[in-house]
């Protein structure tokens, strides 16, 4: 074993493979940094090359992009508020918060230092599991990976704050909206309003991109300033990142953990690792008042996730071919290509390129990291620039990331409406994250829940497996709650007085409030009459969603009638101008075409809204149009061409 161990070592050194993995590298971050492509894109891009390479070679250019992706991806994720990939939507909650408070350089040195922190005990775990995890991954059964779905849903009630009833509803909401499509127990289609593109559901990438980037961008529209709101001091943020990562090494450690475990179970990807290690980061800690609006602590735990998760799903795909992630799917697909055939035979025939490979990813994790930190002081001082400079480039990006899921123009509509409803919720005060996970785990869950019941009856909820993890469950919403109400009995008289003055804080309500109840109840009884047809399996999740919202909003009534309730004042007329705005250039896209409606759009708001030279403002349309031209000959894509392209 130890001389497979040391000819690994040694072929990763090569010039060959050193070579090729600092490609693979450099490729994964500029595919990490542009929004919505991922892992996904950016392995498709590799696998035409890989015909006739040698086969260490071309892992150890994979492996240098599946390793950087999710480091890469922090980038848009703090400076923009847009998540890069799935796996990194988490992160924009206090990394962009941090940004906004002239912290982007102390979040992004404390990201890249915590995932390469967490890439290479993925690795470590990935070297040990690649023998032992056989028995683990075929141990857990559809019940158990159910209940896991069950401990996401679960963090809702710890990232939703004080405002729990209107946590719970979003996160409903969520359910309801991943709900849309085809029932995966009996075939039945949900919600498709006989529009074509929703039998297939809404993609995650648009969900995400809608529910946090459009309302970032529009409120920073509205406030017409830079990202940052106090000047960033780069000089000692990347430093100050560094060392809030070496205050916190059991935080690092027990997300990389989670990370790594998660990653090994195959259909559990990134997004969902995500929001369970920040969930556990906001149980863990002490003070838990500035999670959500800058704490450090919610930017390194998901980080510190990502990466080992990437590490994890590769076990699964190298030991039985299953791919755990759809990242691991496409590597999978260029172990074909490269003639190795997952399974058995890569612990027996090809353990030293199975090792090579785990090598590679601790090493691209290390060489990632580094680069990322040298980039993280000139990138950030994006935040400094007037956003109104950035926003029809960011725009633009957006629509480029979301036209990516299916390569339709029901993408560009999906982002708009999810866009709309993200902008309501933030000036609510409605936990997106909320939303978010509900819709990451609607899909799952079903299909888990129908696995369970049909191959394993009553029997599935009495498993080891399944009692571990609900007591997990009871464990992460009693705990919490008890542990606060035992800190507060420890207090002095007088600040225990002081905290139950801020617990009898009268409440906020306003209109965007009253609305959103409003209409929830009156949605929920519509939904709950059209799927009256449905059966019993078919029609479980979706009742489900609409009874847990109209069971919050209810809830949420009662306790602004019961409690001291102050009214506050939430604005949206500017929010709604910008939103109509956002669909009129979606109707240009379906009129003139993408690539000449993103043009002119950069151009006009560029002229008329941020009032640039013209020459500044002509050179930066035509960069994006550029790059937009690149990106179409690099993936085979073709733009919408509009209607008066037919003419």
């Amino acid at each position: 074993m130890l001389d497979v161990l040391f000819s690994s070592l040694g072929q990763l050194f090569t010039v060959p493979h050193m070579l090729y993995m600092v490609i693979g590298v450099l490729i994964g971050l500029i595919v990490g940094i542009i929004p919505g492509l991922g892992g996904i894109a950016g392995m498709s891009l590799l696998l035409p090359f890989l015909y006739g390479m040698e086969p260490s070679v071309a892992l150890g250019m994979l492996m240098g992009l599946v390793a950087v992706i999710p480091t890469g991806d922090t980038f848009a994720s703090v400076l923009l508020g847009i998540p890069g990939s799935s796996a990194s939507q988490a992160t924009v909650v206090d990394g962009f918060a941090l940004a906004k408070k002239g912290q982007a350089a102390r979040a992004l040195s404390s990201a890249f230092l915590s995932s390469m922190i967490g890439g290479l005990i993925g690795a470590v775990v990935l070297t040990a599991f690649i023998l032992i995890a056989r028995p683990v991954v075929l141990s857990f059964s559809s019940s158990e990976l159910f209940m896991l779905t069950l401990l996401g849903l679960s963090m809702v009630a710890v990232l939703s704050g004080k405002d729990v009833f209107k946590g719970i509803a979003a996160c409903g909401v969520g359910l309801l909206v991943g709900t849309i499509g085809m029932a995966p127990a009996t075939g039945e289609f949900r919600l498709p309003f006989d529009i074509d593109y929703l039998y297939d559901g809404l993609p995650l990438v648009v969900v995400g991109l809608g529910i946090f980037a459009l309302p970032e961008i529009i409120d920073l529209l509205v406030k017409r300033g830079a990202i940052a709101e106090q000047p960033c001091q780069l000089g000692k943020g990347w430093k100050e990142g560094v060392k809030d990562v070496a205050k916190r090494p059991g935080l690092v450690a027990r997300c990389a953990g989670i990370g790594s475990l998660m990653g090994t179970i195959p259909g559990l990807a990134g997004s969902v690792v995500d929001w369970l290690t920040y969930g556990h980061a906001v149980q863990s800690a002490k003070d838990k008042s500035q999670f959500g609006k800058g704490d450090i602590r919610g930017v390194i735990a998901p980080e510190s996730a990502n990466n080992a998760c990437a590490c994890g799903a590769m076990v699964p795909t190298l030991l039985f071919g299953i791919p755990g992630s759809g990242t691991a799917a496409v590597f999978l697909g260029g172990l074909l290509l490269l003639g190795l055939q997952p399974g058995v035979s890569m612990l027996e025939t090809n353990l030293d390129l199975t090792y090579t490979i785990i090598w590679s990813l601790a090493l691209a994790n290390i060489l990632g990291a580094a680069l990322c930190l040298g980039l993280a002081r000139p990138v950030a001082s994006l935040t400094r620039v007037p956003f109104v400079i950035l926003a029809p480039l960011i725009t633009i990006l957006i629509l480029f990331a979301a036209y990516q899921a299916t390569r339709s123009l029901g993408d560009l509509f999906a982002l708009g409406i999810i866009g709309a409803i993200g902008v309501l919720f933030k000036q609510a005060n409605w936990s997106r994250p909320a939303f978010l996970i509900g819709f990451v785990l609607a899909p799952g869950a079903e299909a888990y829940f129908y696995q369970a019941a049909q191959f394993q009856g009553a029997e599935a909820f009495m498993r080891p497996g399944v009692l571990i993890i609900g007591a997990l469950i009871a464990a992460s919403l009693v705990l919490p709650p008890l542990r606060s109400y035992l800190q507060k009995r420890r207090q002095t008289e007088g600040l225990a007085n002081h905290a139950l003055q801020e617990e009898v804080a009268p409440l906020s309500l306003g209109m965007i409030d009253v609305a959103l109840l409003g209409s929830l109840l009156a949605v929920a009884g519509y939904m709950w009459w059209a799927f009256a047809d449905l059966s019993m399996l078919g029609g479980i999740m979706p009742r489900l969603a609409i009874v847990i919202i109209v069971a919050a909003c209810v809830l949420e009534i009662i306790r602004t009638v019961i409690k001291p309730m102050k009214w506050q004042i939430q604005t949206l007329n500017q929010q709604l101008l910008w939103v109509v705005g956002f669909f009129a250039l979606i109707a240009s896209v379906m009129v003139l075409g993408f690539l000449f409606a993103a043009a002119v759009f950069c151009l006009g708001f560029l002229l008329v809204v941020a009032r640039m030279k013209p020459v500044v403002a002509v050179g930066l349309a035509a960069g994006v149009t550029l790059f937009l031209m690149g990106m179409a000959n690099l993936l085979t894509l073709t733009y919408p061409t509009g209607m008066l392209a037919g003419l």
